[in-house]
């Protein structure tokens, strides 16, 4: 098992990596667990796959699980979900020093997290991602919130878990492209900061998704391990942890373009984001020619979505489309920032990304689908 310190001054925690942490339930989380029964917060389709698994293992510990059900999709990130997970965890009598267990992928981990945070002014919460998005970035760095009608995560607070339980075995229940939007997330990290690790993806990467257990051990590790690293100098975002987001301030924009829908996935916003802005750090004479191919190339190889053409359904122009950027929460002083890119594994934060620039590449990308 992959153990990965998550080492915040007071607030430090493991994330634990490996298959079978799941139907091990009980002892690996049994330090969080103070009554003789659990509330878990779970996405639905994970309950049935896992919930008798989990329900089995606490059980023989003599602890009762206590399930709420969140429907699948970012539509349960709303006002309505927080109030009713609110509303339901009150009437449990979930106090201060106990912990809400949260099961599924980021929408449930966002939505938990976030209901932990305000719940009598913050109680403990227990990650157990079942998506590779939520195992490499979500579950891990304490990012709690909700969407409005004004864009996505725009209300929420940090609030970091108690535990982090990345059961790779789950992984193996996910649909090909959940699988596969997750890698977004996971190639991303590559392309910010580890060049090494991106030359181990295209190399690896395909038996992987393929089924290969003890490669994806390896990813989801280095994943968590560069992601707490980061967390680490940075926990809320004023410096380093910005660069997580590469690939993020284009994804945004097409998320709420195609209605935060299965039009357009998370994860995959998240790897047409990384070709764009590796695209307009070209343009802009900062990185080589020939990256931006090589990360298309390998998206591609991997089956990816990798441009706007890729998404079906019609989009709005440019214009509106870098309206909704501006929405976004890297906007400071009225000033959008952008990643970009030196080279592959060279990412850095600017707020001097020419609006023009961003424009033509967003219409140039639209033309493309015609």
């Amino acid at each position: 098992m992959a153990v990965i310190p998550v080492e915040l001054a007071g607030r430090g925690y493991e994330v634990r990596v490996t298959g079978g942490l799941l139907a091990n339930i009980a002892q690996e989380a049994r330090a969080f667990i103070r009554k003789p029964h659990v509330c878990i917060v779970a996405d639905a389709n994970a309950r049935a796959h896992w919930g008798e698994s989990l329900a089995r293992s606490l059980s023989s510990a003599d602890i009762e699980a206590r399930w709420y059900d969140v429907a699948p999709g970012e539509a349960s990130k709303s006002w309505d979900s927080l109030a009713r997970l609110t509303d339901w965890l009150l009437g449990q009598g979930v106090e201060r020093g106990d912990h809400v267990f949260a099961l599924g992928g980021g929408v449930v981990g966002d939505l938990t997290g976030f209901a932990c945070a305000i719940l009598k002014r913050g109680c403990g919460f227990v990650q157990l991602p079942t998506t590779l998005l939520a195992q490499v970035d979500s579950s891990v760095g304490g990012k709690t919130a909700i969407n409005t009608a004004a864009g996505k995560n725009l209300i929420g607070a940090f609030h970091q878990p108690s535990l982090v339980l990345a059961d790779t075995a789950v992984l193996g229940t996910l649909q090909a492209r959940d699988f596969l939007a997750g890698y977004g997330e996971v190639v991303k990290y590559g392309l910010l900061g580890d060049a090494a690790f991106f030359d181990w993806l295209e190399l690896n990467a395909p038996a992987m998704a393929a089924g290969d257990m003890a490669l994806r051990v390896e990813a989801v590790r280095r994943s968590v391990q560069m992601k707490a690293d980061i967390v680490l100098r940075d926990e809320k975002e004023h410096g380093d942890r910005a660069l997580l987001n590469l690939g993020h301030t284009f994804c945004h924009a097409l998320e709420a373009a195609t209605g935060y829908s299965d039009r357009l996935l998370h994860g995959e916003g998240v790897a047409i984001g990384c070709a764009m802005a590796f695209e307009l750090s070209a343009r802009l004479g900062l990185c080589a020619q020939e990256d931006p191919s090589r990360v298309r190339a390998h998206l591609r190889a991997m089956g990816m979505k990798t441009d706007l053409r890729d998404i079906d359904g019609d989009l709005p122009d440019a214009a509106y489309l870098l309206d909704l950027m501006g929405q976004d929460k890297k906007v400071i002083d009225g000033k959008l920032r952008f990643i970009l890119a030196r080279s592959i594994g060279d990412a850095f934060v600017t707020a001097d990304a020419p609006r023009d620039a961003v424009l033509q590449l967003l219409d140039d990308a639209l033309a493309e689908r015609h």
